[in-house]
């Protein structure tokens, strides 16, 4: 993950804006702190800030062809990047090992026909200079970040950035890339390139549940997300969702281990008493340490930490286990409103301790994790699904939960983790994995009496009819109820966010809310409100929130 600034067709003097461009750039460091980038191409300007995930050595942006016509900055991973590469009519040099150098020799042939076969998630700002073209995209269902801006005052000119904090200043108009389209400048339009079957609600799927494809089709988007030259981990609440994803990537990694030949000798390498040296950077996709490293946060005594060390225990991996206090948080939550850029309540309160989680864990030089994201929305598990009157009901809002995902989960996990360079990825939202389950008869996933939420997904992982059969997980934690992430951290973290709120906020202040749009119901929607209006007083921000 990166990330990107662009302007295209700038209406002044390029060159002159070159060093504002870099100081808009800089604003979003903070996602790629491992080198920047900066080409001029006709009348616009692409930025880069790396984050140094894959083709670590040669992978810098932007990119450029080797004709010099076509320029590109992508923010994220092109998980078959390998295959696309083998899949080219022509034969092209490519100058490096970045997943995503494929895009622009797949333009060349494909045109913007070619983000129907990116794998992966991304965000890209792609310049023809020949034509004078721009296009740029976001991955199916926004687990990247992206904005794109207008200046009243420059018609014609359309900026583009990973984070709304890179617009804010120049543009009196800000949206939010929707997932799942492509803008072309050619016709100055936004359009749909993602139409999967399931996305129309109306049609309800009626296929049985395999419980073996179900399965098969997680492990493969675990396995594929392991894409990595760089120290990796997951993070482990130890409740169902982000406890299948460490035990499937505790698996993977030992298979990779297994099959690497070189792995003895790189391992006498290794002082196991330090975590940078348990990691390897391994070409072939994965850390050379067979003990995957899990992540858990809490308040001392939290739900969350003693189910994280139950898991971590079962699976053997290398656990790492961070408490903060109350003070901590609170003293955070500024922070996270300005790198969140939102004033949602139930974004901020989950994020706040996923953002302090995260700059623990970059400073264990580890730049990628794997998390737990989506499997709620896909699978119906939260606990309002149990009142859904039947399985047409149920679809209806699985769909609408994952086609808004990116105004939620997918944004804050993204740029609380981003907020340290640290990329997290999301196998619950691979593209080929919800292929496969949301095209379930709903029905099966329907809780009812005797059955508890995400059943057929605690159920594809069961192997308790198979003696034989290694455990994914205990039962006690595959049939786990659920906790929400901002509960399980600790019961009073809520509490005390409404106490605070009760106390900061007077009843006239709330009574007077001076906001029209999205105006707070609560004093602590107020009192993020008040937060996000002090990083961000533009009317563009606020208008530019995610829908």
């Amino acid at each position: 993950m990166c990330g990107i600034f662009a302007c295209y067709n700038y209406q002044g003097n390029v060159e002159d804006f070159r060093q504002h461009a870099l100081y808009l750039s800089k604003k979003i460091r903070h996602r790629g702190p491992d080198w920047s980038g900066c080409v001029i191409g006709n009348s616009s300007i692409l930025a880069h800030e790396r984050l140094a995930i894959v083709g670590v050595d040669t992978g810098a942006q932007p990119l450029v062809s080797d004709d010099n016509n076509l320029i590109l900055c992508v923010n994220g991973e092109i998980y078959n990047h390998k295959q696309l590469r083998a899949n080219l009519k022509n034969t092209y040099e490519f100058k490096t090992y970045s997943d995503c150098e494929v895009i622009l020799h797949m333009y060349k042939e494909m045109d913007k026909d070619l983000i129907n076969h990116l794998d992966g998630m991304f965000s890209f700002v792609l310049l023809d200079k020949n034509r004078n073209r721009v296009i740029a995209a976001r991955d199916p269902i926004g687990i990247t970040t992206l904005y794109y801006g207008w200046d009243s005052k420059m018609p014609g000119t359309v900026y583009f950035a990973s984070e709304l904090k890179a617009l804010n200043e120049d543009c009196d108009k800000i949206l939010a890339f929707p997932p799942g389209h492509v803008y072309d400048s050619d016709t100055g339009e936004t359009t749909r390139w993602f139409n999967p079957s399931w996305w129309d609600a109306s049609q309800v799927p009626t296929s049985p549940v395999d419980l073996k494809i179900l399965r098969d089709a997680l492990e493969t988007a675990v396995r594929k997300r392991l894409m990595a030259e760089v120290p990796y981990g997951v993070l482990l609440s130890g409740g169902l969702d982000s406890s299948l994803i460490a035990s499937i990537a505790a698996r993977e990694t030992k298979k990779i281990a297994a099959d690497d030949p070189d792995y003895d000798e790189r391992k006498d390498r290794c002082n196991p008493e330090r975590i940078t040296d348990t990691f390897y950077y391994y070409a072939g996709g994965a850390s050379l340490w067979s003990q995957l490293h899990s992540f858990s946060i809490g308040l001392p005594g939290s739900p969350d930490l003693i189910a994280a060390r139950d898991v971590a225990d079962h699976l053997q991996t290398t656990h790492h286990e961070y408490t903060f206090t109350i003070q901590e948080a609170l003293d955070a939550v500024s922070d996270v409103i300005y790198h969140l850029e939102t004033y949602d309540v139930t974004t901020i309160r989950a994020s706040t301790p996923m953002y302090l989680l995260s700059r623990k864990i970059k400073a264990t030089s580890v730049k990628m994790v794997l998390s737990g994201e989506g499997a709620d929305e896909v699978f119906g598990g939260y606990l309002y699904f149990h009142y859904a009157p039947d399985g047409k009901s149920l679809h209806e809002e699985t769909v609408s939960r994952v086609k808004n995902l990116h105004t939620s989960d997918c944004l804050r996990a993204n740029k609380s983790t981003m907020a340290w360079g640290l990329e997290a990825r999301v196998p619950f939202l691979d593209k080929q994995f919800l292929q496969v389950a949301m095209s379930i008869d709903p029905n099966d996933k329907k809780p009812r009496q005797g059955r508890i939420e995400k059943h057929i997904l605690r159920k594809a992982f069961d192997t308790s009819d198979d003696p034989s059969a290694k455990p994914y997980l205990p039962d006690h934690v595959l049939w786990r109820q659920k906790e929400q992430f901002s509960d399980g951290v600790g019961y009073s973290w809520i509490d005390t966010l409404k106490k605070v709120a009760e106390n900061k906020v007077t009843d006239d202040e709330f009574a007077a809310s001076p906001w029209t749009k999205d105006p707070p119901t609560t004093k602590e929607a107020y009192m993020y409100r008040v937060m996000f209006e002090q990083w961000y007083p533009q009317d563009a921000c606020a208008a530019s929130y995610p829908r």
